[in-house]
């Protein structure tokens, strides 16, 4: 069998997150009743006349910053006409040979540019359900919401590098507060231009895959679309250009249409909206305000703060959950402590069915509460296991930590003469595990501290419980 190259181009459609729509005032909602967020511009009603939501523009920008994108002092939108059941107009409000920007990229792990051929600004287009194949329901709630469009050039060779192209995509628009890239919502969605040739020839024929809604899904059907088109070459047949979908139940792709040239959508300049003009000055106000991006937080995290390229990975994985860390780092917590804590305790509730919370967001526990708790424990005023409960307490109602440890006695216990009464209630009838330990094996005082901790309801300080043991062992000898 030969060898053959890979070749893959993605186009990624992001939502913008803004309130309202592109050109019009309907909420660009998820999740409302069919049909209830429309008005006359959105639903292409004759005489309506479309404006430019300029939070959107905003946002567009910011991605195009963060992105390293060439920004287009002047952009102009474009109609794009084609006939589909949810497409109210007959057309699509989009951009086409005057995009808002051009170039930019994103560097893989591997060193490997992916680059950018440009950013352009559209709306997005209504729903088709098709029920069971009887009938087609539209709901044009989704109509005139606002998308941005990235184009990568060729520069990707396998369905890793996508995958990975993705991921860190996604990451800088969430950063940046351009999308929340929520892709069960649709607000992140990815089409994919596969060809495959041997080395040393001129591209083939590249197929389209439509609308994947999930990472797995495109890894999936690029590997098998790729698998195909090999197939198809080396039993002499040719690969036609069409639009296939991917069908993840059978994981095979199917055809769609064939695929449409730019001629057929007999593009022209939108007459009912100006130029768009973008000032140097209104740049320079969006770029100061953009966040470190993950890549360049997890060098940090590393170089700065000591952690390990895992936990630094762990940390930035959302925005929300990177910020709280820093937070709490503020506020005078070790990073390491900080990292354990928000990995094993926060990570943990958001992920809990039984805790409704599901983003730092809607937790009431705040960064300095945490920096406390670690405080508290570093200070052995309270214990690991306690504090652990302390703080499910305080991550739901805010309260502050030593309240909850007083409330609860849950203080950590110093005092010698209680912990030596615990001590030696745990040594009688353990002749066995005093013996063994006295032989030198040091783990069967597990045994023992196990009981002291459980009659201390986990309040006594385990070093004191240990060294309590060893001493009143050794006394008795």
């Amino acid at each position: 069998m030969s060898v053959w190259t890979t070749v893959v181009g993605l186009e990624v459609h992001a939502q913008l997150s803004t309130r309202t729509k592109l050109f019009c005032g309907c909420e660009a909602r998820f999740g409302a009743e069919p049909n209830s967020l429309v008005c006359p511009v959105c639903s292409g009603q004759p005489g309506a006349l479309p404006v430019l939501n300029a939070e959107a523009l905003n946002l567009a920008l910011r991605a195009a910053l963060a992105l390293g994108c060439e920004i287009a002092p002047r952009s102009k939108f474009d109609r794009k006409n084609y006939f589909y059941p949810d497409l109210p107009k007959g057309y699509q409000i989009t951009q086409y040979d005057a995009p808002y920007c051009q170039g930019g990229g994103i560097t893989l792990a591997s060193g490997k540019r992916v680059r950018l051929t440009r950013i352009h600004m559209e709306e997005d287009a209504g729903k088709t359900i098709h029920d069971r194949g009887t009938s087609s329901l539209v709901d044009l709630n989704r109509a005139g919401v606002p998308l941005i469009e990235s184009v990568t050039e060729p520069d990707i060779e396998s369905a890793d590098d996508a995958v990975e192209y993705l991921g860190a995509l996604k990451e800088i628009l969430e950063y940046s507060g351009v999308s929340a890239c929520d892709m069960e919502k649709g607000s992140l969605r990815c089409d994919v231009n596969i060809s495959v040739h041997l080395p040393g020839e001129p591209l083939r024929t590249k197929v389209e895959l439509k609308n994947l809604n999930s990472f797995r899904h495109v890894h999936a059907a690029i590997e098998h679309e790729v698998g195909r088109q090999q197939a198809a070459y080396e039993a002499g047949e040719k690969v036609a250009q069409e639009t296939r979908l991917w069908d993840p139940e059978r994981g095979v792709t199917r055809l769609m249409r064939s695929k449409e040239n730019e001629s057929d959508y007999r593009y022209f300049p939108e007459p009912d909206l100006p130029w768009v003009r973008v000032e140097a000055a209104t740049l320079e106000a969006l770029g100061g305000h953009l966040p470190q991006l993950p890549a360049a937080r997890r060098a940090r995290y590393t170089a700065e703060l000591d952690l390990s390229e895992y936990d630094a990975g762990v940390l930035t994985a959302e925005r929300g959950v990177s910020d709280f860390f820093e937070a709490v780092v503020r506020a005078g917590a070790p990073a390491r402590d900080a990292s354990k804590w928000i990995q094993n305790e926060l990570l943990r509730a958001l992920s809990d069915p039984e805790i409704d919370v599901q983003s730092v967001d809607q937790i009431a526990l705040r960064p300095r509460q945490l920096a406390r708790l670690i405080a508290l424990v570093a200070e052995g005023a309270v214990g690991g296991g306690p504090a652990r409960t302390v703080f499910d307490e305080v991550l739901l109602s805010g309260a502050e930590p030593e309240q909850v440890i007083d409330a609860r006695g849950l203080r950590q216990v110093r005092d010698d003469a209680a912990i030596e009464a615990w001590c030696r209630a745990a040594l009688e009838g353990k002749q066995a595990i005093i013996d063994e330990v006295r032989a030198g094996k040091d783990k069967a005082l597990g045994a023992l501290i196990g009981p002291v901790m459980a009659a201390s309801k986990g309040s006594a300080d385990p070093k004191l419980v240990r060294a309590t043991l060893e001493r009143l062992i050794e006394e008795s000898a």
